[in-house]
């Protein structure tokens, strides 16, 4: 059988996944207005579900692969796949929050994990650190480099404190399908892999955890742990590359909108800067 190709996307295609892409942006900041101590990781579901769904699009896990519910919500040792259950999130918690949406014939997929209140100074940084490693890999998403630039510029970066950066899972290629060539591990070699070209779209996310790399694979069939039960933390945007540059998809805005932070951690990677003269 032939090896699947990378689907490169037109521009007018690149601005209907930006459509999709945001519309996961707008609900991971609709959730960020709810999220806290004593919410259930159910009525996050519940709120994501109604949301997309009000905006005329679908919610893309659900289902998918035989997914039970709407959005994958995984808390502190959790790495991903969690499944939404009636327990409340308590004081000190972390949460990654994935969502996916299908609209306009694209998919939109993007996660952040969020603080539940005050955290401790430790996990603080392995929130920090995770997210600022996504834009590590975004930066070498450009012109002249391979796709395992992008995936060692994030592993380094988390090695370098000792985080275990999480090896069976990956982020992936996006666009009509949610799971398109190519895979994007979060470790690699600098200079292999595929040459990254413009119209690629990468759903580019650090699993990271704060203690060892190896996860356990749950009897649901779903949720991943870290072996050694310490916090993990996820972060996924959306991006692909324009004149040789990368560009968010995505967005983390609405969220800090919701939550009162002020960051320009996206300036640099801003879709519409791709058409202005």
């Amino acid at each position: 059988m032939a090896k699947a190709e990378i689907i490169i996307k037109s521009i007018d295609e690149l601005k209907l996944m930006r459509e999709s892409a945001l519309l996961v942006s707008k609900t991971l900041g609709e959730i960020a207005k709810i999220i806290g101590p004593g919410v259930t990781t159910q009525q996050i579901n519940d709120l994501g579900d109604a949301f997309i769904r009000d905006h005329g699009a679908y919610p893309a896990f659900l289902g998918m692969y035989d997914f039970p519910k709407s959005l994958c919500i995984s808390p502190n040792e959790q790495v991903v796949h969690g499944i939404p259950n009636d327990k409340p999130l308590q004081e000190g918690d972390i949460v990654s929050v994935d969502c996916g949406v299908y609209m306009n014939g694209f998919y939109g997929d993007h996660a952040y994990s969020f603080k539940i209140g005050e955290v401790s100074p430790e996990v603080d940084k392995l929130l920090k650190v995770t997210k600022e490693s996504l834009y590590a890999g975004i930066r070498q998403f450009k012109k002249g480099n391979r796709l395992g630039d992008i995936c060692h510029a994030i592993q380094i970066y988390n090695e370098k404190e000792g985080y275990g950066v999480v090896r069976e899972l990956c982020g992936h290629g996006l666009g009509r399908d949610m799971h398109e060539e190519p895979q994007v591990p979060n470790y690699g070699r600098r200079g292999t892999g595929k040459v990254l070209k413009d119209g690629m779209v990468l759903a580019i996310e650090p699993m990271i955890n704060m203690g060892t790399k190896r996860v356990k694979f749950h009897k649901d069939g779903w949720t991943v742990t870290s072996k050694d039960n310490s916090y993990s933390a996820h972060f996924e945007h959306d991006v692909t590359m324009i004149d040789g540059k990368p560009r968010l998809l995505s967005t983390f805005q609405y969220i800090y909108d919701a939550l009162g932070i002020e960051s320009d951690e996206e300036k640099e990677f801003l879709f519409d800067d791709a058409f202005v003269d």
